[in-house]
């Protein structure tokens, strides 16, 4: 990955700084070591475009298996935007319930009752430059998330009158104000099982530098990254030493910049003890056990 894909800008909540790095290691709920460049480049610059804090959990990279990723905001990010919006002039939403006579009704909330079957939402924004707002109505069967399996995953199964409100405000919210919400969705409208998603927000430092060659210097991800894998591969300190300069012809994980640490990073993974280093570490194990004697 290159340097074109590390990124800083500011959102409402401070500055944000991305790199593929940091989103591999940190944002991807589900399987990191299956995400691929191009899903990392995806996410990170729709993070860019829409001013979004992926550390504050507005929006998720989620991966599983070789399915293809999916990019979703946050539970609170439509409803946060509408309220901030220079256009939103507010919203309605609720739910579509066919009554026991077979009418139909369009109610605000989420209120159904035992005589009652839930068919579906509808949402209305109104913009302060429209003269009538805009409306739209969605279908639970088409809506309601299931399993692999054919249950219906665990939100749709305990509330689905308030799930299908929300996939109608956030439809109706993005086709009314573009402006705020393009490429932006929310977990209730994809097929993932938002319940599992994680809510807590990330503490990491992760603060860009360059030297004075203007070239960007490895991140503290990629230096933690780097030891723990050396550690992993039962390198101490001097070995790890000798690694860097090998590979990398320097000694200081505090001198490389980014690209050098993605190498260091590659070659790690990579890296086997051989037959020979293993019978030498047999050997001396040995003879310290034997001193011990």
């Amino acid at each position: 990955m290159t340097n074109a894909l590390v990124v800083k800008y500011e959102t409402d909540n401070g500055i944000v700084q991305l790199s593929p790095e940091t989103v591999k290691r940190y944002l991807v709920s589900g399987d990191a070591s299956k995400v691929t460049e191009q899903e990392i480049a995806m996410f990170i610059k729709l993070c860019e475009y829409q001013k979004l804090n992926p550390f504050l959990r507005e929006a998720y990279l989620i991966k599983f298996g070789n399915e293809p990723a999916t990019l979703v905001t946050g539970k609170e990010t439509f409803t946060k935007r509408a309220a901030k919006s220079k256009l939103c002039n507010g919203y309605e939403a609720g739910i579509v319930v066919q009554r026991k006579d077979g009418s139909i009704e369009y109610r605000k909330g989420t209120l159904v009752a035992p005589n009652e079957t839930l068919i579906g939402g509808w949402a209305k924004v109104y913009r302060k430059d429209w003269s009538t707002p805009l409306e739209t109505s969605v279908s639970l069967s088409e809506y309601a998330r299931k399993t692999k399996d054919g249950k219906l995953m665990s939100n749709w199964a305990k509330m689905p009158a308030t799930m299908i409100r929300k996939v109608a405000l956030v439809q109706a919210l993005r086709e009314a104000l573009p402006e705020e919400f393009q490429g932006l969705y929310s977990p209730e409208e994809m097929p993932v099982d938002d319940s599992k998603l994680p809510q807590n927000t990330i503490n990491v430092d992760y603060e860009i530098k360059e030297d004075k060659q203007g070239l960007q210097m490895a991140t503290i991800e990629q230096k933690k990254h780097i030891w723990e894998l050396a550690q992993s591969k039962g390198m101490n300190t001097d070995e790890l030493k000798v690694f860097l300069l090998s590979t990398i012809g320097k000694e200081s994980s505090k001198e490389i910049t980014y690209e050098e640490a993605e190498k260091v990073i590659e070659e790690l993974l990579k890296y086997t003890v051989t037959k020979e280093e293993v019978e030498e570490i047999e050997e001396e194990q040995c003879v310290l056990y034997q001193e011990g004697q």
